[in-house]
């Protein structure tokens, strides 16, 4: 039987996502946690990987199991996880549906906070007394909706087969001292969240025009593009099927 298992976590603690050598990830606590709770060796495959720290309001996983699951499994999980991450439901599906394959699109957040705030230091960038030119920045986010390669925001050293993503949606919403942009696509390359909110930072502060911004895209080049911001400010938010 396949399980579908949707759950929240904290980042700081762990490097990112994926199982890795001498490293804490999250798929190896949630490995870990249902082993325990089934009694048999479980190993899930996730929707997508978080690079390290990065957060995650939903993400999605599923396993294989012979077991049927009583009603308290999402209860004895939480009991066995650490408290940075949550289970928030498990469910029984079909054979075929596969967390990652499935998965139609996925939305990121990256939060700035304008200002300091000793309250937000683990799920903010804080950049403090800059002044951001919104509107430049918002204009320069409408352009990633008119290309599909990527290239330019992604790892140089990366093992993907193309760096073509759908993006849906790209926006910066202000409320007060916070700053979010909104990203939506079908897909996403390692890095490239942080990557493009470098860039359109650099918009916002006039170090670079609107069309610098599609110059970037273009040139297909990293080195053209801005700096990577700090993983603590970003959140997967939403995974569609």
């Amino acid at each position: 039987m396949r399980y579908f298992i949707e759950l929240s976590y904290f980042g700081k603690n762990y490097h990112g996502w994926q199982i890795q050598p001498d490293a804490n990830s999250i798929q190896e606590e949630l490995n870990k946690a249902i082993s325990i709770v089934l009694q048999e060796e479980i190993s899930v495959v996730g929707a997508g990987r978080t690079d390290t720290g990065v957060h995650a309001l939903q993400m999605f996983a599923h396993f294989d199991s012979q077991t049927i699951l009583d009603e308290n499994i999402v209860f004895k999980l939480n009991s066995v996880l650490p408290a940075d991450i949550v289970v928030l439901d498990v469910q029984i599906t079909s054979e075929e549906k596969h967390a990652r394959f499935d998965a139609l699109s996925r939305s990121y957040e990256y939060k700035i906070w304008l200002g300091r705030n000793p309250f937000l230091l683990e799920t903010t960038w804080q950049l403090s007394h800059q002044q951001l030119d919104i509107k430049a920045m918002n204009e320069a986010a409408k352009i990633l909706l008119e290309f599909e390669n990527f290239q330019a925001f992604s790892k140089v050293k990366t093992d993907v087969k193309t760096f073509n993503c759908k993006v849906t949606n790209a926006v910066w919403i202000e409320n007060e001292n916070q700053l979010t942009f909104h990203i939506s696509a079908n897909r996403f390359l390692r890095n490239m969240v942080r990557a493009i909110v470098g860039t359109l930072v650099d918009v916002g502060k006039h170090k670079i025009t609107k069309e610098d911004f599609r110059n970037i895209i273009l040139s297909k080049n990293r080195a053209n593009a801005g700096l990577s911001v700090p993983a603590k400010g970003l959140f997967l938010t939403e995974i569609t099927y």
